[in-house]
């Protein structure tokens, strides 16, 4: 049984993969008119696009900058250009991995290559990352829900966004409280029988030891806040390229919903379903199909084209062109993993 299990789940999500995204194609297709679509989008102003690319490919170093403090804040030591090359890589596996975490996957796998027995740290801090996004998008989401009220009319999708605050603190509590360790304790039976006890293990203590470094992440949730409205406006200017002429202010409630969306865990990097949600949240606004599919089209094709440097970064090294890994700085392999259980156990 144990060895059918595997080719089942893979079988599972295959089948779950391409129904969800017949289902998102199905909705785009019974919706658009792929004529008017490439009419919008070839008459895409260029300056709007080239800003919004722009933002998302400066918004690589502040993300690197942040990855390093908290390495570091875990005694592992690392070269920022270094970083930026991860981050660069992971965004073109993300093209081809499911969902965006497959990006982060491997930011993991080689970094943990890299500072050899440091890989719950290191899965703790690029997890910590995707908390501080999501805290960020989500603060983002309210603030600018209560600036829209009375402007904008978006239905069930704000109780999709309450959910996401409340799913976001409970997780918070489940990972920084001391409290809730015992009762986690019971769980520790069926992990084992289903081989997951060791790798959430780490990945627990990885983050549960950030709970004493509060100011250094206060800080980079702060940073966290700015580039993520950066990254917002850059979706705002998508839209602003193909005539869609809306505030920012709605784009600030669409964001968390929409890097939720990105999770997805049965798509291809979201593939037809972000198409599907940009029809879907712009329409209630107001904005026709075609616009709104273009505005979701174009934005796919910035996040294709900001994958192009890590594809090339890649496949120089792969060839022995250029060697941009180079050595891993010093780190305090030695006692770091210790001492971070204890912390975490205190």
């Amino acid at each position: 049984m144990a060895k059918d299990a595997s080719p089942a789940r893979r079988l599972l999500g295959v089948v779950a993969t391409l129904g969800l995204t017949a289902l998102c194609v199905w909705y785009i297709v019974a919706k658009i008119d792929f004529g008017e679509s490439w009419r919008v989008l070839s008459n895409a102003r260029i300056t709007a696009v080239v800003a919004a690319l722009a933002i998302l490919v400066l918004a690589v170093v502040p993300l690197a900058w942040r990855w390093q403090r908290l390495l570091e804040a875990r005694g592992i030591h690392e070269r920022l250009p270094w970083l930026v090359r991860a981050y660069l890589v992971s965004y073109t596996a993300s093209q081809v991995l499911p969902t965006s975490l497959g990006g982060d996957a491997t930011r993991i796998l080689e970094t943990s290559r890299r500072h050899r027995g440091q890989g719950g740290p290191v899965a703790g801090s690029i997890l910590l990352e995707r908390g501080l996004g999501g805290v960020a998008t989500l603060v983002l989401g309210v603030v600018g829900f209560l600036l829209a009220i009375g402007r904008y009319s978006i239905g069930a999708y704000i109780w999709l966004e309450l959910l996401m605050a409340l799913g976001t603190i409970l997780l918070a509590v489940v990972v920084f409280s001391r409290r809730v360790r015992r009762p986690l304790q019971r769980l520790e039976g069926v992990l084992v029988r289903l081989r997951l006890a060791g790798p959430l293990r780490g990945l627990y203590l990885g983050l549960h030891s950030y709970r004493d470094d509060t100011a250094l992440v206060l800080s980079m949730l702060v940073l966290t806040l700015v580039v993520q409205s950066f990254r917002i406006l850059a979706i705002w200017l998508c839209g602003e390229a193909v005539g869609v002429h809306l505030s920012p202010l709605p784009y600030f409630v669409m964001g968390p919903m929409f890097f939720l969306v990105m999770l997805a865990p049965f798509t291809i990097n979201g593939f037809a379903l972000r198409e599907a949600f940009f029809v879907s949240f712009l329409g209630r606004l107001g904005v026709g199909a075609d616009a709104a599919f273009a505005t979701g089209f174009l934005f796919l094709l910035l996040a294709l084209v900001q994958s192009v440097p890590g594809g090339l970064v890649w496949a120089a090294e792969r060839l022995g062109l250029v060697e941009l890994a180079g050595p891993a700085r010093q780190s305090d392999e030695a006692g770091a993993e210790p001492g971070l259980r204890e912390r975490a156990l205190q």
